[in-house]
């Protein structure tokens, strides 16, 4: 056994022991032994190239988040005639919490891929705004639904029922209810003592996602009260797409599957598929496993799925679904590659 290895051991050691000092779901022995093969299971997965494998994709969609959403972003900031529309101001609104989202949480994937450990101080503020980035782009996709709903089924009263100055205070709204959401669960977890602080050394999303169904009663009423409150989202969301499509359906915009309308809404509808997907791997998860082995194993793959690729696609899907199909931000991207290729071909005036 090498110097690293070692290392590695004490260090599962020493956070197992941790484990078993703390009052985190420490109402049997099995528990503890649960907690114990989970621990085992996650060093082997954090220690080998499967860890490395599962980074690929947030560092992937960051990429491709970092070329795309702050050039969207600077299209409808700069142009007057844009960032007066609703539409563009939900649309920046979300894209900026969703590029949040992408740069913390592959900082915090590279930091454990790394095994670096966290201040438990600066695990909390990590997790804080990962949760609020999260909220905010869940709600802002919402608001985008209900912008698209009011603008089909009351086209003559959009602009009295959402003019511009409405609009920010809707966007201030969103910013709000984002930073109180979760402010709220922290601040519970936090006067009732349920952190695990060996969880929050290690700081990986995916271990207190696997953690969490096992956790404290305050740990678990938060969790099932924020899965309510996303499936009340997506179930809103839904109930908008659905109306918009029953009652438009006799307008003759559906007849051929390449319309504008039929493109719009398959793309609506994939991003609330891609924002439902991990919650239902959840759930499946949960009911897959028939014993602590199994259920370990499961639940690494799962949570590791979850947090690093189906929770990272409708951020980097929303921009490109979005942002790129409107016209008026096409139109202005276009014309900016075209006058920089003009500017670079362009001869250079002789001196003579």
């Amino acid at each position: 056994m090498n110097f690293s290895d070692a290392a590695l051991v004490e260090r599962v050691n020493a956070t197992m022991y941790c484990y078993r000092e703390t009052d985190f779901n420490t109402s049997s022995n099995s528990d503890d032994a649960s907690l114990d093969y989970l621990l085992e299971e996650w060093s082997l997965y954090l220690s080998g190239t499967k860890m490395k494998m599962f980074l690929i994709p947030p560092v992937v969609c960051l990429m491709a988040g970092i070329l795309v959403i702050p050039t969207i972003l600077s299209v409808i900031f700069s142009r007057c005639s844009i960032r007066r529309e609703t539409r563009y101001m939900l649309l920046g609104n979300a894209l900026l919490f969703d590029l949040i989202y992408l740069l913390f949480y592959t900082l915090s994937s590279a930091l454990n891929a790394a095994q670096v450990h966290f201040p438990k101080e600066a695990c909390v503020l990590l997790l804080f705004l990962l949760a609020v980035a999260n909220c905010g782009g869940l709600f802002t996709a919402a608001a985008v639904v209900l912008d698209t709903y009011i603008a089909v089924l009351f086209p003559l009263r959009y602009i009295s029922i959402l003019p511009p100055s409405r609009t920010k205070k809707v966007i201030v709204l969103l910013w709000v209810c984002a930073g109180a959401f979760p402010g709220i669960f922290f601040s519970v977890l936090s006067s009732t003592h349920s952190f695990v602080p060996c969880a929050l050394e290690m700081c990986s999303l995916p271990v207190i996602l696997i953690l969490t169904p096992n956790g404290t009663d305050a740990v678990k009423l938060c969790f099932w009260l924020s899965t309510l409150v996303i499936f009340l989202c997506l179930a809103l969301m839904f109930c908008c797409y659905a109306i918009m499509y029953f009652k438009t359906k006799q307008s003759g915009i559906w007849e051929s599957i390449c319309s504008r309308a039929s493109v719009t809404f398959l793309m609506h509808n994939t991003v609330l598929f891609f924002h439902f997907l991990p919650l239902m791997a959840l759930f499946v998860g949960s009911f897959f496993c028939v014993n602590v082995v199994v259920k370990m194993r499961v639940g690494i793959w799962i949570s590791l799925t979850v947090c690093n690729v189906l929770m990272i696609l409708p951020k980097i899907l929303f921009p490109f679904l979005y942002g790129l199909r409107y016209r008026e931000i096409s139109a202005s991207l276009k014309s900016i590659v075209r006058r920089e290729h003009l500017r670079l071909v362009s001869p250079i005036p002789s001196p003579f």
